[in-house]
């Protein structure tokens, strides 16, 4: 006579059929990994062994920049590695940050230095009315990564109105 499964049986198939659903899951999403923002920045804590500091409450200073400049500036994304003192090659952190990234993202500014060995890349990517761009700049110890969507007809009137002030001012000192 077959004995009914009960309680206690049916307990022990729920972590089983967790682990038949979520590994293959977890296997798929680790080898995709992670890409834009975060996939940049875990990927240059792992090749260079350093940690970024992310600042705390970006989601809020992003939500109160896009409300202060009136959607001029939003998704704001911002990571800092101090004591950054590995040697890195420009055209493989390039390829890094490219691969990262993904397709749309055009690198629109490169600098290094030969001497140095600051380092400056700067990509962009339509974003509808918006420019997206992410920024790297490493100087001395220290390299930032930032990540920033802005609306260029927003940014020229701003830049206008201050250039118009200053040249305004440049005028009455003379």
């Amino acid at each position: 006579m077959k004995r009914p499964i009960g309680v206690k049986g049916f307990i022990w198939t729920i972590p089983i059929a967790a682990i038949v659903v979520l590994v293959p899951t977890a296997v798929v999403l680790a080898a995709t990994g992670v890409s834009g923002f975060d996939g940049v920045v875990d990927s240059i804590e792992s090749q260079y062994h350093v940690h970024a500091t992310r600042i705390p409450m970006m989601g809020l200073v992003s939500l109160v920049a896009g409300a202060a400049t009136h959607d001029g500036v939003r998704s704001l994304h911002v990571a800092e590695f101090e004591h950054f003192n590995a040697t890195v090659d420009g055209q493989d952190l390039k390829q890094m940050v490219e691969k990262k990234l993904g397709p749309g993202w055009a690198l629109m500014v490169r600098e290094t230095s030969r001497n140095s060995g600051e380092q400056t890349l700067i990509y962009c990517h339509p974003e509808g009315k918006h420019m997206g761009l992410f920024i790297i700049d490493r100087e001395h110890n220290e390299m930032d990564v930032v990540q920033v969507s802005v609306d260029p007809d927003h940014l020229n009137e701003s830049i206008g109105k201050y250039e118009h002030q200053g040249a305004h001012a440049a005028a009455v000192d003379d």
